[in-house]
């Protein structure tokens, strides 16, 4: 049978765990997945093959999903620039695919070289099927049986990761870090025991450790946590690749490549979890602000505005309207800073349809944000954040909040400083080791 369920507009059918284990051999198997990072190197790719070979050698399936080396989907995104001042969308997919498909084929010889046998898959041959949003398609379908009887067989799969195909057979990425994905919705497909992320750090850490250097490494998290860490900033997991971990309750673990140690579980929500009211301080640099002002007040402008924006596929973040004024109200919001001119171009092409006096647009912008299940049931939490960063002068521009999380835009220039001040209010605070003194 297969299994039909929905991530925002995308339908993801996969072979349900049963099925899977009908299909194949009784070894448990392991979807691992490594990023640019780590097989950045001929020798860096060696090492990923040495511990793929060890994890089979210890009685382990393996279907392992690569990024492209580090550097060289920004390689290629140079070369499209240099031909092309705004590169096609279609043939700047093919392009950057290219990346993968030299990755797989160097891990397949090098674990062939280790006496193992390797076999390299590409998106279309796996058959991950995608819409035709190139540059940020979304899966649709995965086909395992490929996959299915190639391990049968008694072969590693190596698969590229951040590419699919679409109905008419073009070639598609999944945008920034859709290597993840392509691990998870593979692990969801094949019924997987563990999906493994490897990375150059060590697991999912309470704050970014470059900007809080008491930040701490999680032993676990739960899905809903890392959902909004991810999607507000952190870097370690692609968001789509967590939400579709946790509608299939894929075992999740992010893990260094360059250590044995244990990682970060990423697992159901347990009572535990909601003891500790804020599990991790995030942030993001990569933002950017558009105000729409003089908008007369009457239903359906809203609409008009970021109607046009949505068919672009431009995700919008964070929206503030002012209260209105002599039937004017202004509408503010924050995109990512790489859709800020396009976006841009959208809103100021619609305000003279709708009789606004204009719109303005700043790329010095910054997300902060603090996320925790603990929020739930814990009051004051909100007013203590304002507070802390009152104090310190961090004037507070936007403000976005859901159950467990609470985020603020600010000016990039004080991103530090409120990320450690908001770190020492409530992770050090509450960490076990704060009475240490």
């Amino acid at each position: 049978m297969i299994g039909r369920g929905a991530v925002g507009r995308a339908v993801w059918p996969v072979t349900r765990p049963e099925e899977a284990t009908t299909l194949g051999p009784p070894m448990p198997l392991l979807v691992q997945k490594f990023g640019g990072t780590s097989v950045g190197s001929v020798e860096r790719i060696r090492e990923v093959a040495k511990r793929v070979v060890g994890a089979q050698r210890h009685g382990n399936q393996l279907v392992v999903v690569v990024s492209a080396m580090a550097g060289e989907t920004d390689r290629l995104l140079a070369l499209a620039r240099e031909v092309a001042r705004t590169p096609d969308e279609r043939e700047r997919d093919v392009l950057l695919a290219t990346g993968e498909q030299v990755t797989v084929a160097l891990l397949a010889m090098a674990i062939r070289d280790l006496g193992a046998s390797a076999i390299s898959f590409l998106g279309h041959q796996i058959s991950v099927a995608t819409d035709s949003a190139f540059g940020k398609a979304r899966i649709r379908r995965v086909d395992a049986a490929p996959v299915l009887r190639v391990l049968n067989d008694g072969h590693i799969v190596i698969a590229a990761g951040f590419q699919g195909v679409d109905r008419d057979g073009n070639i598609t990425t999944l945008g920034r870090g859709g290597s993840d994905t392509t691990a998870v919705a593979l692990a969801a497909a094949l019924g997987a025991a563990r999906c493994e992320i490897y990375t150059d750090v060590e697991g999912v850490f309470t704050s970014d450790p470059r900007l809080c250097p008491r930040a701490r490494k999680l032993e676990r998290i739960s899905y809903d946590e890392m959902l909004e860490l991810a999607s507000l900033g952190a870097k370690v997991l692609q968001t789509r690749a967590v939400e579709f971990a946790k509608r299939y309750q894929v075992p999740l673990e992010v893990r260094s490549s360059f250590s044995t140690q244990e990682g970060t579980a990423v697992v159901a929500e347990d009572r535990n979890m909601e003891e500790v009211v804020v599990a991790g301080v995030t942030h993001d640099q990569d933002q950017a602000k558009i105000t729409v002002f003089g908008v007369p007040d009457r239903p359906g402008l809203a609409a008009r505005i970021f109607g046009p924006i949505a068919r672009a596929n431009i995700v919008v973040d964070m929206i503030i309207q002012t209260a209105s004024a002599d039937g004017k109200t202004g509408l503010s919001f924050t995109v990512h800073r790489s859709d800020y001119d396009k976006a841009l171009g959208l809103v100021r092409g619609m305000a003279g349809e709708i009789g606004s006096a204009g719109v303005t647009g700043e790329t010095g912008i910054a997300k902060v944000s603090i996320v925790g299940l603990g929020m739930r049931s814990h009051a004051g939490v909100a007013a203590r954040m304002f507070e802390e960063l009152s104090r310190e002068g961090i004037n507070i521009q936007m403000i976005t909040t859901s159950e467990i999380k609470i985020s603020i835009a600010i000016d990039a220039k004080y991103t530090e400083l409120a990320v450690r001040v908001l770190h020492d209010a409530f992770v050090d605070a509450e960490s076990p080791e704060a009475d240490r003194s």
